[in-house]
This record gives C-alpha cells, structure tokens and sequence, in this order.
C-alpha cells in the first residue's frame, strides 16, 4: 500500500494526523531506488504515521497544507538529483523532459526546489521542524560555486532557513531526528548526530574542536580560499577519521558533523526489505507514468559507495568511498519477488550500484583506519595494497541467473574497467562476457589524454585498451557480436584544444564514433567543480586550464565527432587552433577534408589513370 498522498487516504487508514510530512520534487515513486521513498518508509517501519506531497504546486498557496499540520515535522529534497541539473542542459537551456515527473513533463518542481519548499513552509508553520536532504541539499550543504548563478552561493542551510540538514545517505540522521522531536526534542538542540550540519554561533563549545574551512565570504572572493576549502570537506569525509568542519557565514557558523557510519550489510537488508509498492502512485497512470521507472523497475541495487571517486563525480562527497553491500540472499529474495511481478518478461536489466563489480573495500586496513585522505584507490594507478576479487559478486550472479522464471540477468551500471584488469582470475570476465551483456557494454575511459585524465582522477588510457583488447577477443572465442559503448567528456579541467585533437585521433585509430559525447557539467560539490570555477587543482594547488568559452567547447565537442558532417567547419577551425593542419587533408591519417577542397571536373573524372599519377595530377592542382 502505498503512504497517503491526501487526507482521503489518510481516513481510509484511519488516521487523522501524520507524525512526519515527506515533500518532494519528484513524483512519488515507491522504489528504493528513490531516496524519499527510502526514508518515508524507513519512518513508517518506526512506527510514525507518514504521508507524501510529491511535486506541490508553489502557485497554490494551500499546495503544502494538502496533509494538514503534521505533529513532529517536515522532511524535504528536490528529489534524486539537483532541480536545476534536472532542469538544464550544460548550455544553460532549459530541458524538454522531466523523466522524474508525470509524463516526462517539465515544471513539475520549481527551480532551487530544497529552498522555495523550505520558505514556504517556515512561513506556513514557523514553530515546525523543516530537514532537509537528498543529493541536492548535501551537495551544497557548504558554500559552493553554483554554475547558473556563476556565482558562490552560501551553504543552502542558510539559503532556505532550514532547522537541520541530513548528508549523505540519511537512514541513521532520519531515525535519529525522528525518535528525538517524538520525546519532545528540539532540532535547535541536536548538535550531536552525525551526518548532520547545523547553524551555530560563536560560542558553541564543539567550535574548537572542529576543522576550520575558510569562510564563506573568503571563498566567495578568493579562489585559493575555496580550493584550500574544498581539500578540508574532502578531507574528512570518511566516516572513521573525518572531524567536524565549520565554516564562518557572517556572524553564524555551518557546523558539520562527522560523516554518519556507513549501514551494514544486515541493516542494508533491512532497509530493502522494507514493504515498497516498487512502482510509481496509481494517481499518475492518466498521465503516462514515470518515465524513471523504466531504468530501475527491474533492476536491483546490491550496494553502496564508490572508492574509484572520479573527480567529476558525486559519489564520493555524497555515499562516501567504502563499500557496503547487501547480503546474497537479500538480493536474491528481491530477485524473487520480481519474477512474481505480471510486468516481469524474465529479465533483470542491472545487478549494481555506483559501481557494479565493487563488492568489498579496496583493502581491509580502511575498515579501521579509514580510506587514505588525498589519495585514490585506482587511480593514475592502482594502489599496491588494493585487494581484487570478483568471487562473490560472481557467485551472485550465478544464482540469480539459476532462478526459475529468469532469462537473462544483465550489468548496465558503471563497471571498471581498470579494478576488472588488477583481477588475476578471468572467470568473472569470460561470464560477463558470455551471459551478461545486452549486447553492449558501457564503460568509462572519458578520455585518453594523461593530463585530463589525472584531473578527472581516472586511469591512464593504456589500462582501457588492454580491457578493451581482452574484451573483444573473448567476445570472439563466445561467438557473439557485442559492443564497447565507451562515455567520453569534453572540456573537463584540464582538457585543451590539443587533448581534445588526441582524443579525436584515438577514436580514429580505434575505430570509434560516439553517437554522444557529454560537456563537462560542473556540478554542486565536486572536485571537478572546483577546479572549473577557481583554475585551482585542490590537492595540489597547482593552475589548472579550463575551457570556458562556449566556442572553444563547442571545438572540442565536435572533434570528438570529426566524422559528423555538421561539425566540418568547427573541426577544420580547432585543428588550425591547435597548430595541426597536418590532420587536414585527404590521407589516411587526417581526420577532415578542407572546407572548400579543389574538385576536378568531369573530364578529369573520366579519365582512367594509374594511382600515382592520380596523387601527382591532385598535388599540383591545389598548388595551382
């Protein structure tokens, strides 16, 4: 059954009040792979009374009064990813499509969601508790350079008058939070929980003993100020050796505390096992749906985390980088109730997470002291004391794919590639390849230039072509005929016109022709994000180039698809750029012809002549 969406469902439960209020920017779909219907039903396994206003509309004034006046509280996100990420492209246009709304239709949320809800309801019910939580709300949780404004905001505590915000994956805060405003607490006086942040003034007495981040009206106007920021919040991420942070706005502090321990496997079981309807709200069939719902209806989430922490992504600052997982027989029960669903045809589209084929830490020293500050687990290379195995991540595919009523179980998350490689045992490789790829696979190398690749923290190219080289011949020996489908980034830090020209030059020489490439999108939160916005690297506090110009990323866009007709003339613009008009011509080795290339005329085309003499007659009409 789904949570009350109205006072109609509230009465035929019985109820006449709710304990709790859950508001989204996203419509409610009741799968955990939705982070509000997690943390609605955890409430609800605690036994508090919960109801859901997905996707309020801010032009009614009563849209947030839909629920009546909840006892203890509101808990508020934007819903799975930022509202102005889901609202545009790179460019700063404006979307066509909301695949978290009904429909697919765009304005279901407002722009800066996490904050207009959050005003509307402090002004509505001033003596309530607002949370707020979700990617958005902890991405931003310290002061950030936000790329539509081109500005640095403040923390968005501030920014929307929020009494508490929960980072991270928030089962612990939730619970937590919950169980106090139940006893009478006060969320002023919950300066304790981890995984938290909360506004304080100078004299609170945790204020010593937390790490100091340069303050916001420092990093506002100092770039070297937000990088030295930017490495602190890193810095003590980790749930075992961060320290509480605090960083000065005006005459108060955001205070963070200390990332919130990481679920364990059987708390994790828990949390899936819980009684989610796995599909969108019935109210929402009139409009077509919930697009979202297709990519993750049949697909399970075996675990959390993500220690490759590429610098462009979120992961890291939101899930954290150690590796938690569910047990085999939570997944498999999950599997099960699946091949019970009249929707199921027998085929399970993903068994992953951030990254599929991470089932265990990096290596067993960071399960008491921490992941290694600074440094990365895979990257430029892997860390000596990395421990690789894909045995029980194996094994669970094996019998998922052994259950009766199942036909195919695939992998579509990220895999990577480079921690595949460390593997000294193939068996996991030679399954992947024989039963669980739909025919193509998706995989990461973003580019091949060393320089970028060391600012987006990934692995040097050798290690992609290696993979790729062991990929396609054991797809051979298999006998079937699939496909790498590689993700390639332009214009990240780092990135110049000449590396673009080389990445362009490995995709020829590799035979590759991306259907899409992606921008680099600076994103709330990243390390990425930083450098784009102060030419800063943070950990080394070395300049960084960064492609700003909109022309110069369109260049390097386009060379990364020099064999699309439409990109001609930017192609040809940015070699010229780049000082290589060598790769302007008509030999194997150029990648475009010239813009106005000399044409022979009808004669000349039918005249039969040798190769050679062909070459000599075609050099000395274009230097004629």
């Amino acid at each position: 059954m789904f949570l009350p969406v109205s006072k109609e469902d509230m009465l035929s439960r019985g109820w006449y009040y709710l304990d709790f209020i859950c508001i989204t920017g996203d419509a409610y779909v009741d799968h955990p792979s939705f982070g509000i219907a997690i943390i609605s039903r955890i409430l609800e396994s605690e036994g508090f009374k919960v109801g859901i206003i997905a996707q309020p509309d801010m032009k009614d004034p009563d849209a947030l009064k839909a629920l009546g006046r909840p006892r203890y509280g509101f808990f508020v996100t934007s819903g799975n990813i930022d509202s102005m990420v889901a609202h545009y492209t790179v460019a700063k246009r404006r979307r066509s499509r909301d695949f978290y709304s009904p429909g697919g239709k765009m304005g279901g949320r407002p722009d800066r969601a996490v904050e207009v809800y959050t005003k509307r309801l402090k002004q509505l019910y001033p003596e309530l508790p607002v949370i707020i939580g979700g990617l958005e709300a902890s991405l931003r949780r310290f002061a950030h350079y936000d790329y539509w404004d081109d500005n640095v905001r403040q923390s968005i505590l501030f920014d929307s008058g929020a009494d508490l915000l929960v980072y991270g994956m928030g089962e612990r805060q939730t619970v937590e939070i919950a169980r106090r405003l139940k006893k009478g607490g006060k969320a002023k006086d919950m300066t304790d929980i981890r995984g938290t942040c909360f506004s304080c003034t100078a004299d609170f007495e945790g204020l010593d003993k937390a790490v100091v981040c340069p303050s916001f009206e420092e990093v506002k106007t100092d770039k070297m100020a937000y990088a030295v920021g930017c490495r602190i919040q890193y810095d003590n991420q980790d749930a075992i050796t961060g320290k509480a942070i605090a960083q000065k706005h005006g005459d108060k502090y955001l205070f963070q505390m200390p990332p919130a321990l990481p679920l364990e496997t059987a708390e994790l079981d828990k949390v899936y096992s819980l009684p989610f309807e796995r599909y969108y709200h019935p109210m929402y069939e009139k409009d077509g749906g919930v697009p979202a719902i297709e990519e993750v209806e049949f697909s399970i989430i075996h675990n959390r985390g993500c220690f490759g922490a590429c610098n462009f992504c979120s992961i890291a600052f939101h899930q954290g980088r150690r590796i938690t997982v569910r047990s085999k027989e939570s997944v498999i029960n999950e599997a099960k109730e699946l091949i019970q669903n009249p929707h199921f045809k027998g085929y399970i589209h993903d068994v992953g997470g951030p990254t599929a084929n991470f089932r265990q830490p990096s290596c067993k020293k960071q399960l008491k002291y921490g992941l290694c500050a600074g440094r990365k687990c895979l990257a430029p290379t892997p860390c000596p004391n990395i421990e690789v195995s894909h045995k029980e991540y194996l094994d669970l595919l094996r019998k998922l794919r052994s259950l009766p009523g199942i036909k195919k179980v695939f992998v579509r998350s990220g895999l990577r590639f480079d921690y595949m490689m460390q593997d000294d045992d193939d068996t996991f490789m030679k399954e992947l390849v024989e039963h669980h790829v739909s025919g193509q696979l998706k995989v990461a190398p973003e580019h091949c230039s060393a320089a970028v690749l060391d600012k987006m923290g990934k692995p040097h190219i050798e290690a992609y072509e290696k993979f790729s080289r062991k990929f396609y011949d054991m797809t051979k020996k298999a006998g079937k005929k699939q496909y790498l489908v590689p993700y390639l980034m332009s214009s990240h830090p780092g990135s110049t016109l000449k590396d673009a020209v080389e990445l362009a030059l490995f995709l020829k020489r590799e035979n590759m022709r991306p259907e899409q490439v992606q921008d680099f999108y600076p994103t709330p939160g990243t390390i990425s994000t930083c450098m784009f916005y102060t030419g800063i690297d943070p950990f080394t506090m070395k300049k960084v180039y960064v492609p700003r110009d909109a022309h110069e990323k369109a260049m390097q866009r386009a060379l990364l698809q020099y064999f699309n007709p439409k990109n001609h003339a930017l192609v040809v613009e940015a070699l010229k750029k780049a000082g290589r008009q060598d790769l302007i011509g008509f030999s194997r080795d150029c990648l475009v012809r010239p813009l106005n290339p000399v044409r022979r005329t009808e004669k000349e085309r039918a005249m039969p002549v040798h190769k050679g003499d062909k070459k000599r007659k075609w050099q000395k009409r274009r230097k004629s």
